[in-house]
């Protein structure tokens, strides 16, 4: 995902630019409005998932740069300011803002909310923007001995129901939608808790563990260190890497 800072602060936009290449963001930064606009202009290069847009610019106004962003792009804007009323708030997301963020934040909320705002709009790029062959929404997925049956919210493995929590459902489904497709921490909390990272991690850790003893295929679900999980597909026919029962 290509992602473009607006700030005119070089410390903190080194700092923020950093941690968010570790998330597997691609960050060109625009330190004023002039700059912001110009990269926006039609080119080449692969367009803009979001727009991060600070408001205290040297050149103009941050509600003036994101008006004028509306005139020229449709790539969605997140306000990320330290102007808390709601009155800023209001008049941001008038102006054409998808989001808007106050200092201090939360580098977990805002990596959730630049997901959050690229799968509403469908910005090029965003999470799970690959392109790949879904199922009809009454279509089981069948993944090997795995099956994951969407509309009765029913999973088993060689025909064996396996009963889980919803959220673990919910967590499988996810995965199983997008195999081999590497999904980061936050994205998943945000998708399956409806909520920030902060505070939740253990929680996903302690379902994936669930998930793997449930279905007794600890091959499965992979993790990709400092990243995230994806669901490897197993191989067709009866289970490989599935753990016969203990005694």
């Amino acid at each position: 995902m290509r992602l473009l800072l607006v700030e005119d602060d070089d410390h903190v936009a080194a700092a923020l630019s950093a941690v968010l290449s570790r998330h597997g963001l691609t960050v060109v930064h625009a330190r004023s409005g002039g700059e912001a606009l110009q990269a926006l202009l039609p080119d080449d290069a692969e367009p803009f998932a979001v727009v991060l847009l600070d408001l205290g610019l040297p050149d103009q106004d941050g509600f003036e740069v994101c008006g004028r962003i509306r005139k020229v792009s449709a790539t969605p804007v997140i306000m990320v300011t330290a102007r808390s009323d709601v009155r800023s708030r209001i008049h941001g997301l008038n102006l054409g803002a998808d989001d808007y963020v106050v200092k201090p934040y939360d580098t977990g909320e805002l990596l959730a909310r630049i997901h959050a705002v690229s799968r509403r709009t469908g910005a090029p790029g965003g999470p799970g923007d690959q392109p790949v062959e879904e199922p009809g929404p009454a279509e089981p997925l069948r993944l090997g001995p795995l099956t994951v049956e969407l509309p009765t919210r029913q999973v088993s493995v060689d025909g064996a129901v396996v009963p889980l929590t919803r959220k673990e459902f919910d967590l499988l489904a996810l995965l199983a939608q997008r195999p081999g497709v590497v999904f980061r921490r936050e994205q998943i909390i945000s998708e399956v808790w409806r909520t920030s990272w902060e505070g939740t991690g253990r929680t996903l850790e302690v379902h994936i563990a669930s998930l793997r003893a449930k279905l007794r295929m600890p091959a499965l679900i992979e993790t990709i260190r400092g990243v995230g999980y994806r669901l490897v597909a197993p191989a067709a026919g009866p289970a490989a890497g599935v753990r016969p029962p203990g005694p």
